[in-house]
């Protein structure tokens, strides 16, 4: 279980410092180019990762419904807007309505599917991550008064 917490955690280190890499990126090109070059990079990556390891092409793939490889162009888009946003509202607000989301989201799907979940303990995430956000924004206010 602690290698699963530590693998989670890596994951939002390298979410977070991917966002500030393309964020970057989209200040010299565009948030689309960054889009781009972010997947470009990222697919050749792969494909070398999964020559070397095997496995690229699963047998059942072709069985997998439609809807399963919307992940893909979904996550262009998340890319492309976190590209957009961390650029304009900096990198704190974009992490926290990125997280936001996913909280929402993530409850709304266990919902849905019949996940036992504490409806209280969703409930005062989400709004961590939205006091958070107030905190965050109104202590740049007050920087920025100075």
């Amino acid at each position: 279980m602690t290698l699963f917490i530590l693998l989670a955690c890596l994951g939002g280190v390298l979410v977070g410092l991917s966002r500030q890499l393309n964020g970057r990126l989209s200040l010299s090109t565009t948030p689309l180019i960054a889009s781009f070059w972010n997947h470009a990079i990222g697919f050749a990556a792969l494909s070398c990762l999964g020559l070397f390891v095997g496995g690229l092409l699963p047998a059942g793939a072709a069985e997998a419904p439609w809807y399963a490889y919307l992940g893909g162009p979904l996550g262009v888009v998340f890319v492309a807007a976190g590209s957009w946003a961390i650029a304009r509202i900096g990198a704190v607000n974009s992490a926290l309505l990125i997280i936001g989301g996913q909280m929402v989201t993530g409850v709304a799907f266990d919902y849905v599917s019949g996940v036992p979940a504490s409806f209280w303990a969703n409930a005062g995430g989400i709004v961590l991550i939205v006091a958070g956000m107030m905190v965050s924004r109104g202590r740049r206010k007050v920087e920025r008064s100075r």
